[in-house]
């Protein structure tokens, strides 16, 4: 069933597919019945996800007062809330009412939201780019209530063009995949992103008492690169960092996300995957299992494609325990019985145990 399920689906999308191939990698356009075993993982080395009954795309997650609100990418950056991570979700709104103030283009549309409790404020940061570019900017809204109006702040790093973007590391990085996490010990915040180009980078952030943001020594700033795919095209994006006492925990999606039917389908593992290292310190270095650096392009594979209908899975975060249960992570995932069009990925999650100190899906 679930053959003639994704035999279907392809069939279906590839009427629209343009035979435009990346430079980075082989796609497989208009995919046959034989192109099935070169494109979709069938063993079930990973459990299926749980179902989070919600379409998104590089959903976040934030808990506050035992309701859940989620953000994700899209016009004007909706989101909703429910009691449960299985929904019922409700639409709240949208945190922009227009396009963003940064001037770039695809302004009405930010990317991978990521929203934080911070002094008692909540943040949330959104990306502006286009598929490909590093014409880029790093984004900010603030509001004292989640059910209340968004202030935009505007940029915070620029790549490509506009303000200090001619500096390191923004000449050298994209300036999208926000994440945010503070020192356990000296209270200091971070912004962590990247994709592609230098990959992953975190840059230490200061608030004035007005609650507005900024980078620190912003036009020399002490940035700190975390992890890196050597290569020609390193894939890696979609960073979050998590705590779980003693360890910080740096989440990233390694691997080919997006627009399989304008542009075809990567080969079988190098699609989209979670993985992820850990350090006692939140600049790193971060490790493997095996204590090899992901600055050197090591790193643990938490979730992958599994089961013919959970495909390259990322868009990572963790939702952290409350007392009455443990770690949560989410992510977004293609379900072949669905479709593959950026617009169909949903919402899946696990709980988490930790053994050896290292995060294990349940």
């Amino acid at each position: 069933m679930i053959l003639l399920q994704l035999l279907l689906s392809l069939s279906l999308l590839s009427r629209s597919l343009a035979a435009v191939l990346p430079r980075h990698s082989q796609r497989i356009l208009k995919p046959s019945a034989d192109d099935l075993a070169k494109i979709f993982t069938f063993s079930n080395d990973f459990p299926l996800p749980n179902g989070g009954n919600l379409q998104v795309h590089d959903p976040n997650i934030i808990e506050e007062k035992d309701t859940l609100y989620l953000f994700k990418g899209g016009i004007h950056i909706p989101y909703w809330k429910a009691s449960s991570i299985s929904g019922p979700w409700t639409k709240v709104g949208t945190v922009l009412s227009k396009a963003s103030v940064i001037n770039k283009k695809n302004n009405n549309r930010p990317w991978a939201p990521t929203v934080t409790k911070y002094k008692g404020r909540f943040y949330c940061f959104y990306a502006i780019s286009q598929s490909g570019s590093q014409d880029s900017a790093i984004g900010y809204a603030s509001t004292s209530d989640l059910e209340k109006e968004w202030m935009d702040h505007g940029a915070l790093v620029n790549t490509g063009s506009g303000e200090r973007s001619q500096i390191a590391p923004y000449k050298n990085t994209n300036a999208i995949d926000p994440a945010f996490q503070v020192d356990q010990k000296s209270g200091q915040p971070y912004l962590i992103y990247g994709s592609y180009w230098d990959d992953i980078y975190s840059l230490p952030l200061e608030v004035d008492k007005d609650g507005k943001l900024s980078v620190k020594n912003a036009n020399k700033p002490d940035a700190t690169h975390l992890s890196y795919a050597p290569g020609n095209w390193r894939p890696q994006e979609g960073a979050y960092m998590s705590y779980h006492e003693p360890y910080y925990y740096l989440w990233f999606s390694q691997g080919i996300c997006c627009q399989m039917v304008n542009n075809g389908f990567p080969l079988k593992g190098e699609e989209y995957r979670i993985r992820v290292g850990r350090s006692k310190s939140i600049t790193g270095p971060f490790v493997d299992k095996s204590g090899k650096k992901l600055l050197e392009g090591h790193g643990e594979t938490v979730y992958g494609s599994n089961n013919g209908n959970v495909y390259a899975p990322g868009g990572v975060g963790v939702l952290p325990g409350n007392g009455k249960r443990g770690d949560i992570l989410y992510h977004h995932f293609f379900n072949g019985s669905i479709g593959f069009k950026d617009s169909d990925t949903q919402l899946g999650w696990h709980y988490l145990e930790y053994k050896d100190g290292w995060p294990v899906i349940k």
